[in-house]
């Protein structure tokens, strides 16, 4: 059959469009790849880690006596207890048993070295009364976490545990690398705990004229009598002082604020007199048969004053309450009742340690709010590295903290200054104390129990707090 022109076009394009075929539709047709055979044994990877820090920012506590400590990103930080400055750690291992789900935190304290463990288990705690630093404790009193903390000095402690996030700053977990660099050069200014405080208003001190200077509030008297060994009485109103004159022969004076008059109250070998806590009597030494023995004399008839105590007292360092006197002599501390009877005593080596020397210059003060803690001011016969010395003595001067019941000792004396004569403030957060940095003159300073807020607070010695 002959083909037209016009047939023989269409059988062309039919051609072209049976060659040009999609290769979905290839695909379509050809034939299914045999399966690849699953491995027996892939290969195992590295066990995900698992943090044993959790759980982080927690807050452990307990009570019967009051304490709780603060557990941060890298572990325990801060270690409070009712009545004494807070103990800050440095966190170290962390101990975690998956079967038991519990967690051991290591930590030293970073003022003795003492070891440390905080024990946290995940299970409902009710040990606490209350937690303390919580607005708004659970309902029934129960808790997420068990805890417990073992201090080598202190002791054990047992409570509960909670999440604390809101006790600890925010955290960023980017920060800035001109802002690590900058807080390097400039390392932060160590914050004091104490925002809680009561500055005195009425207190007592020996100006640079040597004047005795007495101030109540806004209004300062200056005392024409030199003198030394204030107290102030804790109304406030009066200062007992002693003045020296010559050939040894002392006199115990009385200066009432409202008058402005001085009374001598008594004559001869006689000093350092401390109010009664109702400031209704005084206690003071007096040398005879060749030492200086503990007396005892009612404010408003001081003649009629009486032997207490018959030892050979090297210095006395206040009363412990209404009817016990702290007395210092060559070997060790007493608490002696202002009936004479010894009620307790402490060797100086177990007080001092190694760290202080005995002097009869030394001076123990009993915290007004804790009689297990004790401010001591006394001579360094070695001083460590890096603390002034005296050129002619070759020793230093310094003070610190003593509790009696743990024996845990904390030295507060600033670095480069010589310091003495510490004394508590009325609320027991602050200590007062005479500093003098080498080849500098003397002043008064004020520091936190905490050992942080150090700064002048007036220039002269001596300070005694009134109210």
């Amino acid at each position: 059959m002959r083909l037209t022109p016009h047939m023989r076009l269409l059988l062309s394009t039919a051609t072209f469009a049976a060659l040009v075929v999609s290769p979905t539709s290839l695909l379509g047709q050809a034939k299914p790849a045999p399966p690849v055979p699953a491995q027996k044994n892939p290969p195992v990877g590295p066990p995900a880690p698992q943090s044993k820090h959790y759980p982080i920012l927690l807050l452990a506590f307990g009570n019967e006596p009051n304490w709780s400590v603060r557990i941060g990103l890298k572990g325990p930080e801060r270690f409070d207890r009712a009545g004494y400055p807070p103990i800050p750690l440095e966190p170290a291992e962390v101990t975690y048993e998956t079967a038991a789900d519990t967690w051991t935190y290591h930590a030293k304290d970073s003022q003795t070295g003492a070891v440390v463990a905080v024990h946290l288990s995940r299970e409902a705690c009710t040990d606490a009364a209350n937690d303390t630093l919580s607005a708004t404790p659970p309902l029934g009193g129960k808790y997420s976490f068990r805890a417990s903390v073992d201090h080598a000095q202190i002791g054990s402690r047992k409570g509960c545990a909670r999440i604390a996030t809101e006790l600890f700053p925010k955290i960023n977990n980017q920060p800035d690398p001109e802002e690590v660099e900058e807080a390097k050069k400039h390392p932060p200014v160590p914050v004091s705990t104490v925002t809680k405080f009561q500055s005195p208003v009425v207190f007592a001190y020996v100006n640079t004229a040597g004047k005795i200077v007495f101030k109540r509030g806004a209004v300062t008297h200056i005392i024409g009598t030199e003198g030394s060994e204030l107290a102030v009485s804790h109304d406030g109103k009066r200062l007992l002082f002693t003045h020296e004159e010559k050939a040894e022969n002392r006199s115990i004076f009385l200066y009432d604020f409202a008058t402005e008059k001085s009374t001598e109250l008594l004559h001869g070998s006689v000093r350092q007199a401390f109010w009664s806590p109702d400031d209704m009597r005084f206690t003071f030494l007096k040398f005879v048969d060749g030492k200086w023995q503990l007396w005892l004399a009612s404010i408003s008839a001081p003649e009629s004053a009486i032997a207490v105590y018959s030892g050979d007292v090297s210095s006395l360092q206040g009363w412990a309450d209404a009817h016990t006197i702290l007395v210092d002599d060559a070997s060790q501390l007493s608490w002696i009742a202002d009936d004479g009877n010894i009620l307790l005593s402490f060797p100086h080596k177990e007080i001092y340690g190694e760290v202080f020397g005995s002097s009869s210059s030394n001076s123990i003060r009993i915290h007004p709010a804790n009689p297990d803690l004790l401010l001591i001011s006394a001579e360094i016969p070695n001083p460590p590295p890096g603390t002034p010395k005296d050129p002619h003595m070759g020793g230093s001067i310094g003070f610190g903290l003593y509790e009696i019941l743990s024996k845990r000792r904390t030295m507060m004396t600033p670095p480069n200054m010589f310091a003495q004569g510490a004394e508590w403030s009325r609320d027991g957060l602050q200590i007062f104390f005479t500093g003098q940095e080498p080849g500098k003159s003397s002043a008064v300073y004020r520091i936190f129990w905490d050992g942080i807020g150090l700064q002048k607070f007036v220039p002269g010695t001596q300070l005694v707090v009134g109210q």
